[in-house]
């Protein structure tokens, strides 16, 4: 479905308008949808296929991806989440899997940013280089 601009520069007002600190307020949206929904402007359908995408690139910036090779202890895990809040700032939601195919070290992905500090990485660009 091609979106116009108008329902773009909507969806994209609608946004910040939920986002009253810097973060996403759940409660700011569901009441943003709400309203959409009774009133029902011209290209709804665009306006809230629009805000979707930018509600779930926003989560996604906000979502910080960890996978180590074992379980981190909960130091380990605390030391790497105030790295990465004083990297992005507050707000970010964290997950951990062990991912034992990184037979070492960590992997971290924060949005598009991707940190890969694993052995498995390391042999891959020693291959590259042969």
């Amino acid at each position: 479905m091609k979106i116009s601009k108008q329902a773009r520069r909507d969806a994209r007002e609608l946004f910040r308008a939920c986002c009253p600190d810097g973060l996403l307020d759940e409660a700011r949206v569901r009441q943003a949808l709400r309203q959409v929904l009774a009133t029902r402007p011209r290209g709804y359908l665009a306006i809230l296929s629009h805000f979707r995408r930018l509600v779930k690139l926003d989560l996604d910036r906000r979502t910080a991806r960890i996978e180590s090779a074992t379980p981190l202890s909960a130091a380990q895990q605390a030391g790497l989440e105030g790295r990465l809040t004083s990297r992005y700032g507050p707000g970010l939601i964290f997950t951990c899997h062990p991912n034992p195919g990184l037979i070492g070290g960590v992997r971290v992905q924060v949005g598009s940013d991707v940190f890969d500090g694993s052995i498995q990485a390391r042999l891959a660009e020693l291959e590259d280089a042969f």
